[in-house]
């Protein structure tokens, strides 16, 4: 067989055992998983499995990765927004990408949770404590130009983007992941477009911010 036809059929081979790995991982779970499951799935032998994968941990390891890859991809609708830095200007733009991702990826976001629950988040801790300088990177200079205009107040506009990028994902996981539709006791577009608001105009109208008491640890 001609190394290039043998390499595409790895290829296919290999994205086989994913996206049925995927599958039964995400409905029931790694631990409910063997092997042999993933196997059957996708008409592979079990022992082709080892010997491509090494283990049942590897290809939950290379799901796991795969998904912070389609995250972090510059094409990627998301890394657009982020990219281009308008924030707070381009909320409505961060919710339609993070809406279209996590309907795109629903069986890969479970596996976060998945990842959680049976392996106290081993696998996903990496992404998420390298989240705050990422985000640096991308808005530090957006932030400085405006603080420079005078258009920032006194919260943490890093901290903003996050909280913002973090619930639009929780917000849509919630509905699209969990099935649960009005869970704010209002559509969703709705929702978002409370949240848009909170964000960008906060709730109390005209008053100083109250400075809390400070909290010492005892």
């Amino acid at each position: 067989m001609p190394r290039g036809l043998q390499a595409a059929k790895s290829e296919i081979s290999t994205a086989r055992v994913l996206d049925a790995a995927l599958q039964l991982f995400s409905t029931q779970g790694y631990g409910a998983t063997s092997m042999r499951q993933i196997a059957e799935a996708c008409e592979q032998s079990v022992g082709n499995l080892y010997h491509h994968f090494g283990s049942k941990e590897t290809i939950y390891q290379r799901l796991i990765d795969g998904y912070w890859e389609r995250l972090l991809d510059p094409e990627h609708p998301l890394q657009k927004v982020f990219v281009a830095a308008n924030f707070p200007d381009d909320l409505e733009e961060l919710a339609v990408a993070i809406e279209r991702t996590v309907e795109e990826n629903r069986a890969s976001i479970l596996l976060v949770f998945i990842d959680v629950i049976e392996f106290g988040g081993r696998h996903i801790r990496p992404f998420y404590e390298t989240m705050a300088d990422r985000f640096r990177q991308v808005y530090g200079g957006r932030f400085r130009e405006l603080e420079r205009t005078g258009r920032l107040s006194d919260a943490d506009p890093l901290v903003a983007v996050m909280v913002a990028t973090r619930w639009l994902f929780y917000f849509y996981t919630v509905e699209k992941c969990f099935g649960v539709p009005m869970h704010f006791g209002m559509d969703a577009q709705q929702a978002v477009d409370g949240f848009i608001r909170i964000l960008r105009n906060g709730v109390l109208r005209g008053e100083q911010p109250q400075q809390r008491p400070q909290l010492h640890a005892r």
